[in-house]
């Protein structure tokens, strides 16, 4: 099957998932094994015969990937049928059953094509099944593999190589968030996306949660008033902080079945290190985003949705102890933007690394301080609850008007068989939401309030800031 769909909607517009760490490993917590997922709880119909599924093909599988490839392989009317990690096998990899262990699992290309033919010889009635093939070069997947769509969860900074790759294919896309390393990536994928007319959706899963949905319909019922502020915060990072300030000064061999040099993709040549794969990649800057890449995507989507934000007018920043290698232990950001339409001007600041807001004057002494605060002109808005308590106790909650989701998952795997895009589709909502993000990460490095031409998608009168929009590849690397 191949059937592309456009990835305009109205329901795409920018937004955020607010979504709490805790609840996102909750929502996630039963695929830890890459193990049976019911169907019936995945949303997936009718039994469909193989030749009318979505062939599917995943791209990085390690811990993220294996999650992903459990809950798409779930739904019958798909079809895994190869499998891509520059990795062959290993352990260490993250793994989202804490108990066990954070990093105990043992992922690569070879793990997942076993559970993949594991997972449909349990369909059949005998014989075993043998059809996944794997790869350690996306490239020479998508040269062989006439699949329809891609998974792609690999670290930072391959995801804008990879992706364009596959929009060129005409291939539907499933990218993890942050959609892309830089901002000129994110600009370019849009873009890309919305060239091919395919189905694509960023792996921020929040988004498709019914309290997002709540949050948008209580704005839009003005229960706390036009909005002018919107503060974010997120504990410390919960993955492991490298030893000492710079690059590691050993160089220990490459380990057995592992193509490190595909591993670096694009990113600048440096020796191998267990300090940046299989999962620590996300502290160093030249293949992490840091928080705000890594929970940007999850905490500002419905905040982009029920406030309709696009490009800000500003951006500015500040950190803990900034270094050339490492993202900083704590960042705090600041992004204006302009009113839209009867919306007035919002300010949107992001505190992590454990760094915190102000706490709001409306919430009592005993309140809990949630991480998405939405403050407006008659109170403030924290998940479904409005403060202060009286404005609670006087509110009726609104009809819902929102269409709600079949689960995100379901969303893309829709979208790519004909139906309607899906709720962080690159060009509406998951393109706009990562150049937002990553332009925090830009002003952290600029050190300077910058002022941003969206429509131009420079910085005005700053050529010295532009440089950090994007950088220079490998070579034999491109878009």
């Amino acid at each position: 099957m191949n059937t592309h769909s456009s990835p305009n909607h109205p329901e795409s517009l920018p937004s955020t998932a607010g979504v709490s760490r805790r609840r996102f490993l909750a929502a996630t917590s039963t695929l830890t094994a890459f193990t049976l997922v019911p169907e019936r709880v995945l949303g997936g119909g009718a039994q469909v015969p193989p030749s009318g599924r979505t062939t599917l093909a995943g791209i990085g599988v390690g811990g993220q990937g294996m999650q992903d490839m459990a809950a798409l392989q779930a739904f019958p009317d798909i079809q895994v049928v190869a499998v891509c990690d520059v990795n062959r096998e290993g352990g260490g990899y993250f793994s989202w059953n804490w108990e066990q262990g954070r990093d105990r699992r043992i992922c690569g290309r070879e793990p997942a094509r076993r559970a993949a033919d594991a997972y449909y010889a349990q369909q059949q009635r005998s014989g075993q099944y043998r059809a996944c093939k794997a790869y350690s070069d996306y490239r020479e997947l998508l040269e062989k593999e006439d699949v329809d769509a891609v998974m792609i969860a690999t670290p930072d900074h391959t995801h804008a190589v990879i992706t364009m790759a596959a929009l060129n294919r005409r291939k539907h896309v499933y990218c993890e968030k942050p959609l892309t390393y830089s901002v000129h990536e994110a600009r370019q994928v849009a873009a890309a996306a919305r060239a091919a007319g395919v189905a694509t959706q960023m792996g921020n899963q929040g988004q498709a949660e019914e309290g997002a949905r709540v949050v948008r319909e209580m704005i839009a019922d003005d229960a706390i008033g036009p909005v002018h502020e919107v503060q974010v915060w997120c504990p410390a990072r919960f993955w492991n902080w490298p030893e000492g300030e710079g690059r590691p000064k050993e160089t220990p061999p490459v380990p057995d079945g592992l193509d490190w040099d595909l591993w670096l993709g694009p990113a600048p040549e440096r020796p191998y290190h267990s300090a940046y794969h299989p999962w620590t990649w996300r502290n160093w800057w030249d293949f992490g985003t840091g928080l705000l890449g890594d929970l940007g995507a999850h905490k500002l989507s419905t905040v982009f949705k029920a406030l309709k934000l696009g490009h800000p007018t500003s951006v500015e920043a500040s950190s803990t102890k900034l270094g050339t290698e490492v993202y900083p232990l704590g960042v705090m950001a600041r992004f204006e933007f302009p009113a839209r339409g009867e919306m007035p001007p919002v300010v949107l600041s992001w505190h992590d690394g454990g760094l915190r807001p102000p706490r709001p004057a409306a919430l009592e002494p005993d309140d809990p301080m949630l991480d998405v605060i939405y403050i407006g002109e008659k109170g403030v808005l924290m998940g479904d609850r409005l403060f202060p308590e009286s404005l609670m106790a006087s509110y009726r909650k609104p009809a819902k008007t929102l269409p709600r989701s079949p689960g995100h998952y379901r969303e893309w795997v829709d979208a790519c068989r004909g139906g309607p895009p899906a709720g962080s589709n690159f060009v509406d909502h998951a393109g706009p939401l990562t150049e937002v993000c990553l332009l925090g990460n830009v002003a952290v490095r600029a050190q300077r309030k910058l002022k941003w031409d969206g429509a131009a998608g420079r910085f005005a009168d700053d050529p010295k800031a532009d440089t950090l929009l994007h950088r220079e590849y490998r070579q034999g690397w491109a878009l």
